[in-house]
């Protein structure tokens, strides 16, 4: 009886230090819910709002090399429903080849959603690609100091992370709302927030190397296919899938990930 009577004691206490910290405003933090790429399915099948760049950029591929291996040409256009193997070729696209299905869906241009389970197979056969070799960040030439601008003016609160699956971005604190630059020149490729952990995110297309991401928003400025001057102002600043104001900033060289302060002005 009087082990159950300091058992009950021993709750009661827990759960009034539990009632104190909150009525004294005390919290556990909130971490990012950060999600780097995950680790690719053999096929995707496309969703409402996905574009090529926004699941190259998901799974880590070279949007040309997953092109080439769905037999799909320039624009790259999409359909939902459309059933893309998740790989990089090096092999030509056959000339005036169709994209992987014959869908006539109006092409997907906003948020994306995880891939239809239901569907297993791709909607037409494609030949197997050949798959090139992975090309690692750290033997990646770049091109540092050619027209990089910082997206905004705060400070650094979290930098990038080359090993494992930790951070391939770094984050730069702000104030709700301030204006989000485009670091470079480009075109916008991805507008919306399918993708877990960035939030409102926009995705940059500045050359056929060279991607930019800024994720956390609190209002996209821009839509897909917008050309952008470099510092033109493509958001605002907020917190969407986060603790607390900020950009988070990430570039692609090739479809890896790359520390932006290689590329970035010293400052």
């Amino acid at each position: 009886m009087m082990t159950v009577l300091k058992m009950f004691f021993s709750i009661l206490v827990f759960v009034l230090s539990l009632a104190a910290c909150t009525s004294n405003g005390s919290y556990a933090p909130v971490s990012d819910r950060y999600n780097p790429s995950e680790r690719p399915p053999p096929y995707y099948v496309v969703s409402a709002g996905d574009t090529l760049f926004s699941i190259a950029w998901r799974y880590g591929f070279n949007v040309k090399g997953l092109a080439t291996a769905n037999n799909l040409a320039a624009p790259y256009t999409i359909y939902p429903g459309q059933a893309l193997m998740l790989q990089e070729s090096t092999r030509a696209i056959v000339s005036g080849a169709k994209p992987a299905t014959k869908s006539k869906k109006t092409p997907s241009k906003s948020t994306s959603s995880m891939p239809n389970r239901a569907s297993n197979k791709p909607a037409v056969a494609v030949q197997a690609p050949v798959t090139k070799s992975p090309i690692k960040s750290s033997s990646l030439v770049l091109d540092s100091g050619a027209g990089w601008i910082w997206p905004v003016k705060g400070p650094l609160v979290r930098s990038f992370v080359a090993t494992g699956q930790a951070h391939k971005g770094i984050d730069i604190k702000g104030k709700m709302g301030e204006p989000v630059r485009a670091s470079r020149a480009g075109v916008v490729v991805y507008s919306g927030s399918g993708l877990v952990g960035y939030g409102n995110l926009l995705i940059l297309k500045h050359s056929e190397r060279y991607l930019s991401a800024y994720g956390h928003n609190r209002r996209l400025l821009v839509k897909e296919g917008d050309s952008v001057k470099a510092g033109a102002v493509i958001a605002e600043l907020g917190d969407s899938g986060t603790d607390s104001p900020k950009v988070h900033f990430e570039v692609r060289v090739d479809g890896k990930p790359v520390d932006p302060l290689k590329l970035l002005p010293r400052r």
